[in-house]
């Protein structure tokens, strides 16, 4: 019995012994040495070969002698044999099953386990629902802009509540505000002879005339506020009391000034606050 295990076990084929495509891929001529005798049997040189190919003449060298590292690469490896291989006359796609076979397979085994993650297609900025966030705070900015825009309009105007509500400018007749860049004005207009003539001899008539921008503020004879706002280049302001016109103007410069038919020219220095008084007959102030 114990013989006869022993023949069964010599007569077992044993796994270590090469296959027939291992023993005919070992006698077969390298990748290099077939590409070599196909074009020494189409009759090309080296320089013919690198000039149909584009592969530069050391590395068709370095091929043919089965050296791969020259290439560059796996992939540029495979792309100068298959080339070489179409100009000479042999089957390149064999040629390349074999590299891959001796270089670890081919591109395709090589590729990472672990794949990218599909998260969709890629949402563009600024399509798909509308930004209403963004269109509010552009809405609120115009509204802003709009106010800014009336509240400036109005603070030249005349009876604007805003401005007629502003405070009196401090200082005495010689005090002085913030300074204001000197401009150059046009002259005032002259009231004719016949206006001066007109004017009531039993009353104080006190007409302005801005040459600039100046806060006025005008009171009749009782203490009764005539005339608080802003004047401004151009414009003009008239007042009549049978006792007496008594002024505040926050910038004596910019005001020219008629009383009682009498030019009395420009009230002030530009920025100076000015008060005065006028009273009917010749005009001096009070």
């Amino acid at each position: 019995m114990t013989i006869g295990k022993s023949s069964d076990r010599e007569n077992a084929p044993s796994s270590a012994e090469p296959t027939d495509d291992a023993v005919q891929a070992a006698d077969a001529p390298s990748i290099g040495r077939v590409l070599s005798a196909a074009r020494i049997e189409a009759g090309l040189t080296v320089d013919q070969v690198s000039t149909a190919t584009r592969v530069r003449v050391p590395i068709v060298h370095a091929i043919e002698e089965d050296d791969f590292d020259r290439c560059g690469g796996d992939f540029y490896a495979r792309g100068n044999i298959r080339l070489i291989a179409r100009t000479v006359g042999v089957d390149g796609e064999a040629l390349i099953a074999r590299y891959d076979a001796a270089h670890g397979g081919p591109p395709a085994s090589k590729r990472p386990a672990t794949q990218l993650i599909d998260s969709g297609p890629i949402k563009v900025p600024g399509r798909g629902r509308p930004n209403w966030a963004a269109a509010m705070v552009a809405a609120i900015i115009a509204v802003v802009a709009l106010i800014g825009f009336n509240l400036m309009s109005g603070k030249d105007g005349h009876g604007t509540t805003g401005s007629a509500s502003a405070p009196l400018p401090s200082g005495s007749g010689t005090g002085s505000v913030a300074p204001v860049t000197p401009t150059v004005q046009p002259p005032a207009p002259v009231p004719s002879a016949a206006a001066i003539a007109a004017v009531p001899a039993d009353k104080v008539t006190v007409k302005l005339v801005a040459q600039g921008t100046s806060w006025v503020s005008a009171m009749d004879g009782n203490g009764k506020s005539l005339f608080q706002n802003n004047i401004s280049d151009g414009q003009d302001q008239t007042f009549t009391d049978p006792k007496q016109i008594k002024l505040v103007l926050g910038n004596g410069g910019a005001v020219h000034a008629y009383v009682n038919g009498k030019d009395l020219g420009l009230l002030g220095k530009d920025g100076q606050v000015v008060h005065v008084t006028y009273t009917p007959g010749d005009p001096q102030a009070g």
